[in-house]
C-alpha cells in the first residue's frame, strides 16, 4: 500500500490523510481544491528521492509543494501525492566573503532575509509573501518581486540547484560558480518548471552587500510617459541604482482606499498615475548624512523630483524621511493581493510589456474590454521597472463565455505590442488555454520532447505547464 510504503521512509506522522491534509490541498485564494490520495512530508534529499522511486513503483502522480501561495493552481491534484518541503528548512552555510547562501527548499524567504541580515547582507528577492513563499516554490515559478530591476529575477539570483528526478535520482548542480561552459546549463530547465522535471530540494543562491541608504518616495506624475523620463533620469543619476519602480493608477488607489483605509493615501486626491520609486546604495559618500544631515542620495532624488515639478512632470511628491515612512509607502504597495480578494467574478492577467508600450496596452486593452463589457471595472498594479503588469478585469456578470473573450481580448493586445502573457506567477493550470493559444508551437514540441525525456511516466506534476 502506497501509503504504508512511504511511512516506512518519513515515518507515520509525516504521512497525512483525510482532514489532515485540507491545508494542504486547497489554495491560499481558494481558487483550487484538490483531492490528494496523501501528503507527505520528508525531511531530506535522500528521504525525497525514495519518496519518488515508491510513487514510480505506484505509478502515483508527485506534486511538490512549497508555501502554497501560488495564484495558476500549480499545486492542485486530484489522485496525486503532494509532496511539501516544509520540513526541508536547513540553511546549510552561508558564505559571506563569496556572498551566497545554500539552503534547502523549505526555507521561508524571510528567514533568508534575516539569515543575510546578520553578516551585512541582503537577500534580494522581495515580494508581499516573503513570509510564507519557500525557496522551493520561487525557484520553480521563477518569481519576480519588487527589485527585478535592478537584481532581476529569481533564475538570476541562482548559481545551483539540488533536483531529485521522476525515477528517485539526485541531479547534483550545487555549483557555487558564475561561470560555467560544461555543456548544456540544466540548472534552468527546473527554475521555472513548476515540478513537473523534478523536485527541487536546495539551491545555492547569490546575495549582496546591504543597502547603507535607502531613498524613497511616492510620487504623482501626468503620465506613465512621463514616469519613465522620472526612472531615467534617476538611474542616470545615480548609476543604476533604482530598486523599484511601482506603479499604482487611479483603479488602484480608489480600492486601495475602499478595502484599506487604515494605509491611508499619501496625497489629498488620487492621482491617475502615483509611482513609488526607491533607491539604495552602499556606496559611504552616499549614504552618510553631509553637513546638513542629509543623505546624498536621497539628496539626489529630491533635486530630481524638484527639476521635474518645476516642468510640470511630477504633479505631487512626498520623500520618506523615516523607516517608519518608508514602510508606510511600501504597505500601500504590498496590499495588493489583499485588496482584490471578494471582488467577484474577475479575470487576472500577469503581462509583461515593453516598458515604451505599457500606455499603449493599458488604453487599448481598456477600450476593448469596454466594448464588450460596458461597465466593467480594472484594477492594475505594477512593477513598472520591468514592464510587468498584474491587470484585473472585473466583469459585470459571471458569465464563462465572456470572462474567457476578456481575457483573449486582453491577449491579443499583449502580443500585438510585443508583450507575454505570463510574467512573474506561473502557468500551472490556470494559463494552460494561454499556452496553447500563444506559446510557439515549436516551442511546445521542445517542451513536451524534454518531458518526455526526464518523464517518462509522466508523473511529476502532471498536466501543469504544458498543454495537452
Amino acid at each position: 500500500m502506497l501509503t504504508d510504503d512511504l511511512a516506512a521512509v518519513v515515518g507515520t506522522a509525516h504521512v497525512l490523510t483525510g482532514s489532515d491534509m485540507t491545508r494542504y490541498a486547497r489554495d491560499w485564494m481558494g481558487r483550487y481544491e484538490g483531492q490528494p490520495v496523501a501528503v507527505v512530508r520528508p525531511g531530506s534529499t535522500a528521504e525525497v528521492s525514495a519518496v519518488a522511486k515508491i510513487a514510480a513503483q505506484h505509478g502515483v502522480p508527485v506534486v511538490p509543494v512549497s508555501g502554497n501561495t501560488g495564484l495558476v493552481g500549480g499545486t492542485m491534484t486530484r489522485g496525486g501525492l503532494l509532496l511539501t518541503l516544509e520540513r526541508m528548512s536547513r540553511i546549510r552555510q552561508l558564505k559571506p566573503d563569496a556572498k551566497l547562501v545554500i539552503a534547502e527548499a523549505g526555507v521561508i524567504l524571510s528567514r533568508l532575509h534575516e539569515a543575510a541580515e546578520k553578516d551585512g547582507l541582503y537577500f534580494p528577492l522581495w515580494f508581499g509573501a516573503r513570509g510564507s513563499a519557500m525557496l522551493g516554490g520561487v525557484l520553480s515559478t521563477n518569481a519576480g518581486g519588487s527589485n527585478v530591476l535592478r537584481y532581476g529575477s529569481t533564475r538570476g539570483l541562482c548559481l545551483g540547484l539540488e533536483v531529485v528526478l521522476a525515477d528517485g535520482r539526485v541531479l547534483n548542480l550545487m555549483s557555487e560558480l558564475h561561470k560555467d561552459n560544461s555543456g548544456y546549463d540544466l540548472k534552468n530547465l527546473f527554475i521555472g518548471a513548476e515540478g513537473t522535471l523534478g523536485i527541487i530540494t536546495a539551491a545555492v543562491m547569490k546575495l549582496v552587500p546591504a543597502p547603507k541608504a535607502h531613498a524613497t518616495a511616492t510620487v504623482a506624475v501626468r503620465s506613465l510617459t512621463d514616469a519613465l523620463t522620472l526612472l531615467n533620469r534617476m538611474q542616470e543619476a545615480t548609476g543604476n541604482r533604482v530598486e523599484a519602480f511601482e506603479f499604482m493608477p487611479r483603479t488602484y488607489s480608489e480600492r486601495l482606499k475602499e478595502a484599506r483605509p487604515d494605509l491611508g493615501l499619501p496625497f489629498d486626491h488620487i492621482p491617475d498615475v502615483t509611482i513609488l520609486i526607491e533607491a539604495a546604495t552602499t556606496v559611504p559618500t552616499e549614504a552618510s548624512p553631509d553637513a546638513n544631515g542629509d543623505i546624498p542620495l536621497v539628496t539626489t532624488l529630491e533635486t530630481i523630483l524638484a527639476e521635474m515639478m518645476d516642468t510640470g512632470l511630477v504633479t505631487d511628491a512626498i520623500l520618506a524621511r523615516s523607516e517608519q515612512q518608508r514602510r508606510a509607502m511600501w504597505a500601500r504597495r504590498e496590499a495588493a493581493a489583499e485588496i482584490g480578494v471578494g471582488l467577484h467574478p474577475e479575470v487576472d492577467t500577469d503581462v509583461c510589456l515593453p516598458l515604451d508600450k505599457v500606455e499603449t496596452f493599458l488604453k487599448r486593452a481598456i477600450d476593448q474590454l469596454e466594448a464588450l463589457d460596458p461597465g466593467a471595472r480594472t484594477i492594475t498594479v505594477a512593477h513598472l521597472g520591468d514592464g510587468n503588469l498584474h491587470f484585473t478585469a472585473y466583469p459585470t456578470r459571471d458569465d464563462k463565455g465572456l470572462k474567457d473573450k476578456v481575457l483573449e481580448a486582453i491577449e491579443d493586445v499583449v502580443a500585438d505590442v510585443g508583450g507575454s502573457f505570463s510574467a512573474e506567477h506561473g502557468v500551472g493550470l490556470s494559463k494552460l488555454p494561454s499556452m496553447s493559444r500563444r506559446k510557439d508551437p515549436v516551442a511546445l514540441d521542445v517542451m513536451r520532447a524534454v518531458k518526455q525525456a526526464l518523464d517518462p511516466q509522466n508523473l511529476m506534476n502532471p498536466g501543469k505547464v504544458i498543454p495537452g
